[in-house]
């Protein structure tokens, strides 16, 4: 196929060395086989490569790397293809070989005594969940995606989701990391320490980097106890402020039971009831904002359900509840947590929408959420902003949807105007652009006009120390490396 290798390699026949060193199966080089390894999941970018590479083990993507780096190729770094942001999608130029994790899916260990479990990249993210829970432990990374991202990408991009508020993010979850650098070289980091005081954290460097500075190949990952006792909540509250104080009020009166609390606005709630089956209203009257809430611990004979309706009696008189609905069972638990995942799948019938994925300091969530509505419904009367997620980082999902009956195209078409109008609140309020999707593409620029100079240029100056030659997934995360 003309476009596989759209120009001739200077260090000879790259393609076929490639293939010698991967085998047949290994190597991708047809349009309608590489097809789904160069568009992102929202289809925002489409691009061409010389090839799809897919490494069986760490030799392999390191001899890989080696090729690409003599002959000047660059390298982008791919897992389960399910970012937002487009790091893991190469140019349209079609020069870049994609270097996917896929094949490298291999638990290499699980230590239940050490409580950690060392995995290779290409694993899925469900799948080690799967394993933890086999032998008796928790793996508490999960968000969306979980049935088809790969571990890998996760760190690649820090990835948060559902429980950092209890286990932290990616970084947190990970005690040691395997690195093939990008000449090459293979860094073994695996290590299963809890402290290490003996210099530099290395692994801190590639974990959100997004395959800049290297290719994670394998990782020591913390396991916690296995959960067994929950209680979960649908909780009413008057307002933003009263959420972020009942977040408050539920970690004091728990004992930092408090596993997840997630915020829903009505507007949420409705594109869910209007699209996805199933989903139910869990309160007899309409409420402007909700919060999900969900306690965790590992002793059965805990009394979260107590603890929990007993924090809520208190919040009701304190005027931070208006209502609450306490799942009876685990099928009433999962149907709330179906309202918070069928918001997001509901967005799509609802037509054009501007997403954000923001954090600021939990204490100034309800300011960042009303200065920011003010801000975009001043622009552009009617839209709808969507806010809702995990607030009890700090971590706001900002989705702005078209003013019902707009058109589509010339909605989106103020996509860059409307996401800086989100970003001047976020940086004053000492926010962050992007909490948990990376920077990849889509934010490249934005992330250089809202980090100090002081950062760009200690970013740039890592990036240039450990790829000279810009090849390990150029353009990406560092703004003209």
């Amino acid at each position: 196929m003309a476009d596989a290798h759209p120009e001739p390699d200077s260090a000879g026949d790259l393609i076929a060395r490639l293939e010698a060193v991967v085998g047949p199966k290994g190597l991708l080089a047809e349009a309608e086989a590489m097809a789904p390894h160069l568009h992102d999941r929202r289809e925002r970018y489409r691009a061409r490569a010389r090839a799809v590479v897919k490494p069986a083990n760490t030799e392999e993507v390191a001899e890989v790397v080696r090729m690409c780096a003599a002959a000047r190729v660059p390298i982008v770094p791919q897992g389960g293809n399910t970012g937002l942001v487009g790091g893991g999608i190469p140019d349209e130029d079609g020069r870049a070989v994609v270097l996917s994790l896929a094949r490298m899916n291999r638990i290499r260990a699980l230590d239940p005594v050490n409580d950690t479990m060392t995995v290779e990249a290409g694993c899925i993210l469900q799948n080690l969940q799967a394993a933890a829970a086999e032998a008796d432990r928790l793996f508490p990374l999960s968000l969306g995606a979980e049935g088809s991202c790969m571990i890998g990408g996760n760190l690649s991009t820090n990835a948060g989701g559902i429980q950092v508020l209890r286990y932290g993010n990616a970084r947190e979850l990970t005690l040691g990391l395997e690195v093939v650098l990008p000449d090459g070289r293979v860094w073994d980091g695996l290590r299963g320490l809890r402290k290490d005081n003996t210099g530099y954290d290395l692994k801190q460097l590639f974990i959100g980097a997004e395959g800049t500075l290297g290719v994670i190949t394998a990782a020591v990952l913390r396991l916690y106890p296995r959960p067994r006792a929950s209680a979960t909540a649908f909780i009413a509250v008057p307002e933003v402020a009263a959420a972020v104080a009942l977040l408050g009020a539920l970690r004091a009166g728990s004992g930092e039971a408090v596993t997840s609390f997630e915020l829903i606005p009505r507007l949420g709630l409705d594109f869910a009831l209007r699209h996805v089956p199933g989903i139910t209203d869990p309160l007899a009257a309409r409420h402007d904002w909700y919060v999900l809430a969900e306690l965790w611990a590992s002793a059965e004979n805990a009394r979260l359900g107590e603890t929990l309706e007993a924090v809520l009696a208190e919040a009701l008189e304190a005027g931070l509840v208006v209502d609450a609905a306490l799942a009876a069972s685990e099928a009433q638990a999962q149907a709330f947590w179906r309202i918070r995942e069928g918001l997001v799948e509901a967005q799509k019938f609802e037509g054009g929408s501007i997403k954000h994925d923001i954090a600021v300091p939990i204490s100034a969530v309800a300011e960042f959420v009303e200065r920011v509505t003010a801000a975009v419904e001043a622009r552009v009367p009617g839209v709808r902003s969507l806010v809702f997620g995990h607030i009890g980082d700090g971590n706001i999902h900002l989705n702005l949807t078209q003013p019902e009956g707009a058109d589509t195209a010339t909605f989106l078409a103020r996509w860059d105007e409307l996401r800086r109008v989100v970003y001047d609140v976020v940086v004053d309020l000492n926010g962050s652009i992007s909490a948990e999707h990376g920077i990849g593409r889509l934010n490249l620029e934005i992330n250089l006009r809202t980090k100090s100079e002081v950062e760009i240029d200690l970013m740039r100056k890592i990036k240039r120390a450990l790829d000279p030659e810009n090849l390990m997934n150029p353009g990406r995360v560092v703004p003209g490396a």
